[in-house]
């Protein structure tokens, strides 16, 4: 059963993959990479800025404890002038607390700074990959897209495109099928020549009647061919004798036609 199961898997998986291939289109999966790509820029250069930020709120912060800590400095001397040693002990004691911030803060911000350098860099390098990549892309769009209309005029002129191909098989079939009428056709004029078949309108005949029918054509002209030689002659006895023979003839034509109809009559 598991067997089976891995075997029904397989088919599965293959057929799943090739409809896969038919359907994708190598120019949409380009694009879908590039807007990928323009996303990921994104977030670098989101990184960027928001690295930026922190480092230009810890530069304000040393800023300002620059300034306090330069106010207590001054505030020290005048108290000490002032013979107010206590407080001039004072405001160093806090001075040097505020000194302590500004070199964790100088610590950090370096550290920021840093990372917005290696950002910066690092979205230089990734626009430029964006840049080349949109470049090739377009390039390998415009290819694939001369070799598609390539191969489907050579597969219109071959003759193996899908829709040149349904053509051909009409034309074929439209060929085979007037073939077959025209050899049926022939097949029924040879047995109607031959008495295999009846003809039910009485048009065609058999090799019979058209031989009596020639018999006949032919006495027609040989009696026409004398009666003209008689009236050129201008005799009398020809005349006699042409029409005596004319009623021979004429018997001779009706004794044809009798047989003919005997004939016809007589088939099956």
């Amino acid at each position: 059963m598991s067997g089976v199961m891995k075997r029904m898997g397989m088919i599965f998986r293959a057929k799943a993959n090739k409809a896969l291939d038919r359907a994708e289109d190598p120019r949409e999966t380009l694009d879908y990479s590039y807007q990928k790509q323009l996303e990921l820029l994104q977030k670098v250069r989101r990184g960027v800025a928001d690295v930026a930020t922190s480092r230009k709120r810890l530069e304000l912060q040393l800023n300002q404890l620059r300034r306090q800590s330069d106010k207590l400095s001054d505030q020290g001397k005048k108290a000490l002038a002032l013979g107010r040693e206590d407080l001039a002990r004072e405001a160093l004691t806090r001075r040097s607390g505020l000194q302590q911030q500004v070199a964790d803060l100088e610590v950090q911000h370096q550290t920021l700074q840093g990372e917005e350098e290696k950002l910066t860099l690092a979205a230089q390098r990734l626009q430029a990959k964006v840049d080349a990549f949109r470049t090739k892309k377009e390039t390998i769009k415009a290819t694939y897209t001369a070799a598609q209309a390539q191969t489907r005029i050579g597969e219109a002129f071959s003759g193996i495109s899908e829709e040149m191909s349904d053509v051909g098989l009409a034309i074929q079939r439209a060929e085979d099928r007037t073939q077959q009428l025209q050899a049926r056709a022939g097949a029924i004029d040879e047995l109607l020549a031959s008495g295999a078949l009846d003809d039910p309108s009485g048009l065609a005949k058999d090799d019979l009647a058209a031989e009596l029918d020639r018999i006949s054509g032919g006495s027609d002209v040989e009696l026409e061919l004398q009666r003209m030689k008689a009236e050129l002659a201008g005799g009398s006895a020809p005349k006699q004798a042409i029409e005596g023979g004319g009623s021979g003839a004429e018997g001779t034509q009706e004794a044809v036609q009798e047989q003919q109809r005997d004939i016809r009559f007589d088939k099956p």
